[in-house]
């Protein structure tokens, strides 16, 4: 492989590896599916042109894929006002956090699991412009961890982010 071939191949996948960080699941997808089109397509007409250069092909057509499809989904993401962050948050720009339904009851499954096991309450789990309820179930804690943070609306400077239950 001569190094400009390699030198392609990996721009192709830093930008691939880097360009959905932080970003909403159809951005992902997106740029997922045009990267793999756009590799193939560029692989053939690499392949099938006088020099033979699949490999350069498939490299420039899946960067160019996945900006392409990155684009599309994202302006999909941004159509229904959310984008993510780390760790999963919903950061979501509305004037305050939608009202959630009244939380459904739930009878705790007996027995415990495990002694160390910890019930933790079903929710509603705020997914674009909807809630999905999420049951509670039983989980054990990960090592070190003390308290579990249920999940909860942020205001963090005007922009409401919706943060998942986690341990610390």
């Amino acid at each position: 492989m001569s190094s400009k071939t390699y030198l392609i191949g990996l721009l192709a996948a830093s930008s691939l590896l880097t360009g959905c960080v932080g970003t909403g699941p159809n951005t992902q997808q997106g740029a997922v599916t045009g990267g793999a089109l756009g590799a193939l397509a560029g692989a053939v007409i690499g392949n099938n042109s006088g020099s033979r250069n699949a490999l350069g092909g498939a490299a420039i057509g899946g960067v160019l894929g996945a900006i392409a499809g990155g684009t599309i989904g994202n302006s999909v993401d941004q159509e229904k006002g959310t984008v993510y962050g780390a760790h999963g948050e919903r950061v979501v720009v509305v004037d305050g956090p939608p009202r959630a339904p009244a939380p459904i009851a739930e009878t705790i499954p007996e027995p415990r699991p495990a002694a160390n096991a910890v019930w933790i309450p079903g929710y509603w789990d705020y997914r674009g412009p909807n809630y999905v309820w999420t049951g509670g179930h039983w989980e054990i804690p990960p090592p070190l961890s003390q308290q579990y943070v249920s999940p909860h609306w942020e205001n963090r400077n005007g922009t409401f982010v919706f943060v998942r239950g986690f341990w610390r």
